[in-house]
């Protein structure tokens, strides 16, 4: 199977990026290595763990025409098939800390007795509550199942009735929403604000800034893990990340800055022409909000308002913002589902790809590759975020159905 002809839409060069500097203040302000490691401890303690695996494609970087390729395969992650595990779930730990601290000033609670549910009779009548396009819904859903608390999550009207499923299957209840991913997060936020819920969100905004900071250290626990799963003498040249609102790509910026210090990897963003709110903010130099009219079938992805909190870790971090079309998705599923040159066959849901199609399509443009640095030499990193989280979109894209491919 030969690569698909990948053009990229659109690319910043960001000339705001600190180059060969080490980790800046700024950033630790937002996502320090403290409240990093706090999580990474927390989660590995949770039944079920273990690292999910590092793929070498030696076989895919042949035919890229890089040096090494380096595929972290979220697609087991606690079952529940995406990295968003890692976030949601941690952060409705914290909140139920939180929460039980403040009515119970004379006993001092800890995450550990979350996670015990030691106090579960007052844990059930805590609502937890988030919007989603699936795969973090999922993940705040199953945490509060984990913890014992209850859950209420809003999608917007054009989330698949599978990833609702999904969601419904951890006892959460689903509220549909009109309009994209931003209105649900808008509507989330109003009721829970009206009802006394609390609030779990995987993208942060003024006045709501805490819990995104738990949800992105979470995050970090995938970085750490491909950072330690790597050939003890390979530091990657390029990472290549999913967009979204920016949570996800600040917490890997931010947990490669803090291991890798002035020898940082090149960092680029990668997202959907239809959401590329981060592409945006980095043309203009600040946060943009983009107007979702045309969903992309990269659903996990297709976020018109930027994180603050990611923003602030991607401005200084980030060299470059791409944008791609639809049209390498299926194709790039279906070549990591076949193997490529002796690889092993890799289940890759629909986001999962994004950053595998920037580095495609940059080394298929002679100036944007060199511009970028790319060449047979380098050593790149792509996370391959979720596996088949929808299985009737996936089969129907790839051909045949993850169990199979797994198998």
């Amino acid at each position: 199977m030969s690569l698909p002809e990948i053009a990229i839409s659109q690319s910043h060069q960001n000339a705001a990026a600190l180059v060969d500097s080490a980790c800046p203040e700024s950033v630790s302000e937002v996502l320090d290595v403290a409240r990093c490691d706090l999580a990474r401890n927390t989660i590995s303690q949770w039944s079920g763990y273990t690292p999910t695996t590092l793929h070498s494609l030696t076989g895919l970087a042949g035919e890229i025409g890089v040096g090494a390729l380096y595929y972290k395969d979220e697609s087991t992650r606690f079952g529940l098939g995406s990295f968003k595990a890692l976030g949601g779930a941690y952060a409705v730990q914290h909140v139920l800390r939180q929460t039980l601290d403040a009515d119970m000033p004379d006993t001092e609670v800890s995450l550990e007795d979350i996670n015990t549910q030691h106090f579960a009779d007052r844990v059930k009548n805590i609502t937890v509550v988030t919007a989603t396009d699936g795969n973090h819904g999922r993940s705040v859903a199953w945490g509060a199942q984990r913890f014992g608390c209850e859950c209420m999550i809003y999608m917007h009207e054009n989330v698949s009735q599978g990833r609702q499923e999904a969601v419904e299957a951890f006892g959460a209840k689903v509220v549909r929403v009109p309009g994209n991913y931003d209105d649900s997060v808008r509507q989330a936020d109003q009721d829970a604000k009206a009802n006394g819920w609390h609030i779990v969100s995987d993208t942060s905004y003024p006045g709501y800034m805490e819990i995104p900071r738990d949800v992105m250290a979470g995050y970090t626990l995938m970085t750490t893990e491909a950072m330690d799963q790597l050939p003890e003498d390979v530091i990657p040249t390029h990472v290549f990340i999913q967009g979204g609102c920016g949570g996800l790509a600040g917490a890997v910026g931010a947990d490669l800055w803090h291991r890798y210090g002035d020898r940082m990897p090149h960092l680029t963003v990668v997202e959907p022409v239809p959401a590329a709110c981060l592409y945006e903010s980095a043309r203009a130099g600040t946060p943009q909000l983009v107007n979702i009219v045309d969903e992309s079938l990269m659903a996990g992805l297709s976020c018109g308002e930027v994180s603050l909190l990611g923003w602030q870790i991607l401005h200084p971090g980030a060299r470059h913002f791409m944008t791609i079309s639809d049209a390498p998705v299926a194709p790039l599923m279906q070549m990591l589902a076949a193997g490529v040159s002796g690889d092993s066959p890799v289940v890759a849901g629909e986001s999962a790809i994004a950053g595998l199609a920037g580095l495609i399509g940059a080394m298929q443009n002679e100036s944007l590759a060199q511009q970028m640095n790319l060449d047979a030499k380098s050593r790149v990193l792509v996370f391959g975020t979720e596996g088949a989280t929808d299985p009737e979109v996936f089969e129907a894209l790839v051909g045949t159905s993850a169990d199979k491919i797994a198998a």
